[in-house]
């Protein structure tokens, strides 16, 4: 008997869709103050559960649903079943439930198999690409995009006598997989998935959730993968159902059937998450950092900010400022690089809140040379979904912001330098970072260049210590530099928060 080995699998959060449906005649016959209760209770619920008051981790969100097939979703993504259980038996004592009845759910969990990555289960393996690495960290314990519309829908791989996915030996069928994800890849920046698994869990083998601002990228990138074979002979698909998402606050204008708002007036997205890293520069353009690449809380990025004000560096805000960023770093070949940003830049322009996208390589080449990548976007929701994309870029070590327990980076971005003042500011940046080598704590200070414009730069320093890098803010060569900064930038750098 010839028996195929099941790839192995890793398993991730718990995803639990959970469809309503509003009894319209008896919340248009309830008393008001019976109506009244039951918005601030729903209010109170969905807001919690997105602020994550019942777990350390996971995501929620909540979605007005377009058809007949429900009126809501609450989507939960949690680490356990129990977590699951308790959100929805909480849901059952609101006011809110009392008008509603499920119409549907779907059960399943987040995984990765071997498709991805043998090396991801080989005893002793380990995924060097960082890129790799960071992706399938991200499909295990995948954070809901902020875009506003989702689909969702369950399938399940043929097993039939002319196509049984299950009877095709390892290697055709990742090749099929491939070829799938290939047609994905080429909607990076407009269509977000979070896929699950479902065996033994729900009626089919996956639930696909499929996220973007534009329901017809959605529409696009499921037409175009009906004539990959992986869908038009191996796959079989449940029904489909579509919504949008909105605030837990804007509840009320969804029972009174008004223009239901996307946008939140008090957020618990993100940024309150701690999602965010706010980045700014002063008026002079000086190089000064306000922030880090490691995981500080709230209270020492306003620590920061307060100890820089007091010395005379504004060091942007922590909340609000007019883009938001996106920062990697990747020790792949620069025109690599390139080539591949430039194919996501495509993607990206197809939005209104994409600013700029660009690689800044290193002035001078070394062995720990890092090529960054940097994309801007007017808005936190944006950059956040943009730097999922981003993750899957070559040879990634890190983006800023990641944990890096044992040192402290600071960041100047957007020293647009007059052209013919380009020499002197390479000079000087020269002159600094010779004083930088010799300063206690100091690891390595680059001055990139944007490799389309090169007027265009930032510099990035890494610190033993906040301290270490709070002592060179302080010293007279920064104060000289910062005087500098005056007479040869062409504009005011930008402030920016760091997604």
């Amino acid at each position: 008997m010839d028996r195929r080995t099941p790839p192995q699998t890793e398993e991730g959060w718990y995803v639990l869709h959970d469809f309503r449906s509003i009894d319209w005649d008896a919340w248009r016959n309830a008393p008001e103050h019976r109506r009244s209760r039951a918005i601030d209770e729903g209010v109170d619920y969905l807001a919690a559960t997105e602020r994550l008051e019942d777990a350390d981790d996971g995501d929620s969100a909540t979605f007005s649903v377009l058809g007949h097939k429900a009126d809501l979703l609450v989507l939960h993504l949690r680490p356990t079943l129990a977590d699951l259980d308790a959100l929805e038996r909480r849901f059952e004592h609101t006011e809110l439930a009392a008008f509603t009845e499920r119409t549907d759910s779907y059960l399943s969990v987040t995984e990765v198999s071997g498709y991805m990555s043998q090396d991801y289960f080989d005893e002793d393996g380990e995924v060097e690409d960082t890129g790799l690495k960071r992706y399938i960290e991200s499909r295990l314990e995948p954070e809901i995009p902020d875009a506003e519309f989702v689909s969702f829908y369950p399938m399940s791989k043929r097993r039939g006598p002319d196509h049984n996915w299950y009877d095709l030996p390892f290697d055709e069928r990742a090749d099929h997989l491939s070829s799938h994800g290939e047609i994905g890849r080429e909607y990076a920046g407009r269509v977000t998935q979070i896929i699950s698994g479902s065996i033994g869990l729900d009626d089919f083998e996956w639930g696909v959730t499929l996220f973007a601002d534009d329901p017809t990228d959605v529409k696009e990138l499921l037409y175009e993968m009906r004539f990959d074979p992986s869908s038009s002979r191996f796959a079989e698909f449940g029904r489909f159902l579509s919504a949008r998402r909105f605030p837990p606050e804007n509840l009320g204008a969804f029972l009174a059937g008004e223009d239901v708002p996307q946008e939140s007036a008090h957020p618990h997205g993100s940024s309150e998450r701690g999602h965010g890293r706010s980045h700014g520069h002063g008026d002079d353009g000086s190089h000064h950092d306000h922030g880090s690449d490691s995981h500080h809380g709230d209270d020492e990025d306003d620590g920061v900010r307060s100890e820089l004000e007091g010395i005379g560096v504004y060091a942007g805000k922590p909340h609000g400022e007019d883009v938001h960023a996106v920062v990697l770093y990747s020790a792949a070949d620069p025109d690599e690089l390139f080539e591949e940003v430039d194919g996501l830049r495509t993607n990206f322009d197809h939005y209104d809140t994409h600013v700029k996208t660009a690689v800044y390589e290193p002035s001078e080449g070394g062995d720990d040379a890092e090529t960054a990548v940097v994309s801007l976007w007017e808005t936190d929701r944006a950059a956040n979904t943009a730097a999922g994309f981003l993750a899957d870029l070559p040879d990634v070590v890190r983006q800023a912001g990641d944990d890096e327990g044992d040192s402290w980076g600071t960041m100047g971005m957007f020293y647009t330098v007059e052209s013919e003042h380009r020499t002197d500011f390479v000079d000087t940046f020269g002159d600094v970072a010779g004083l930088l080598a010799d300063m206690d704590g100091h690891r390595k200070t680059d001055l990139l260049v944007n490799r389309e414009n090169e007027d265009d730069m930032f510099i990035a320093s890494r610190w033993d210590s906040r301290e270490d890098a709070m002592a060179f803010f302080r010293s007279d060569a920064f104060s000289e530099t910062v005087e500098f900064g005056r007479d040869v930038l062409a504009d005011r750098p930008r402030h920016v928060f760091l997604a």
